[in-house]
């Protein structure tokens, strides 16, 4: 008897990668993963208040050693600065990952990242934990004084 060979679903980064090569392409970045693995490349500290927007080749000059290209970022405001003070360490981090010299120079641009991790708020407390703490504070007179700090113990006890 013949039986059809098992179908299994293609991950959506396989349908997609090409498009997003591409795109990716027309920003100057040869691989993806510069943008999608910023974190891990730049640190998380200056990822958290930046992000790549593209990288600038210059022209190829006939009879002339080809230029560095220009790695452009996009910056939270007040932190631009900072990030500028540590561009010699960023730019040591992305020729790294590329493995040869790639970028000699960051172009900043400030305004706001166009994707921010979210971050969930915390839980509330456990009701039983806040009420057994809340019966530990009976000098406590003021009674959202004292709710407040059962909240606050149960949080507390929970971390």
């Amino acid at each position: 008897m013949f039986k059809p060979a098992a179908m299994f679903a293609k991950p959506l980064s396989v349908l997609l990668g090409g498009v997003f090569n591409d795109a990716f392409a027309r920003q100057g970045f040869a691989a993806r993963e510069l943008v999608t693995r910023w974190a891990e490349i730049a640190g998380p500290e200056v990822a958290a208040h930046s992000e790549p927007l593209k990288i600038q080749w210059p022209r190829p000059v006939e009879g002339q050693q080809q230029e560095l290209a220009t790695l452009v970022l996009r910056v939270e405001g007040p932190m631009a600065l900072e990030i500028q003070h540590a561009s010699d360490v960023i730019l040591q981090r992305v020729n790294r990952f590329f493995g040869w010299s790639a970028v000699g120079r960051l172009a900043l641009r400030q305004a706001p990242l166009s994707q921010r991790p979210r971050k969930k708020p915390p839980a509330a407390p456990d009701p039983a934990a806040v009420a057994k703490i809340a019966a530990t504070l009976d000098s406590v007179e003021d009674a959202d004084l004292r709710a407040a700090l059962a909240r606050l113990g149960a949080s507390i006890k929970r971390n």
